[in-house]
């Protein structure tokens, strides 16, 4: 997870593909980094949590399941499992709500 949380490391070394820009991306981002905030997830910078946001995304587009993908958020962050299945949840919501259960 790209920059989260007390310098989080990155989640993989898969690299990150850079979003297309669209209109709805700023909005997204936005209240993306709004709700982080609300719960005291705080990032080095917006783009790393939005970085880290797109790869939660990208590693359940490659089948990965949601609690796996928060795991690997927890195990690689200094979030608790609460706050790390926050940041995965509202990462899907964002980002990704094709994974939206």
């Amino acid at each position: 997870m790209a920059g989260l949380v007390l310098a989080v490391a990155p989640l993989s070394v898969m690299g990150v593909a850079a979003p297309t820009a669209h209109a709805d991306d700023a909005v997204d981002s936005s209240n993306f980094l709004g709700v982080l905030s609300s719960r005291g997830i705080t990032y080095t910078s917006r783009q790393a949590a939005i970085a880290a946001a797109h790869e939660v995304c990208s590693e359940l587009d490659q089948g990965g399941q949601a609690s796996d993908v928060a795991n690997n958020v927890m195990t690689q962050s200094a979030l608790d499992g609460y706050h790390a299945g926050f940041f995965v949840g509202v990462s899907i919501a964002a980002f990704c709500p094709r994974h939206s259960q």
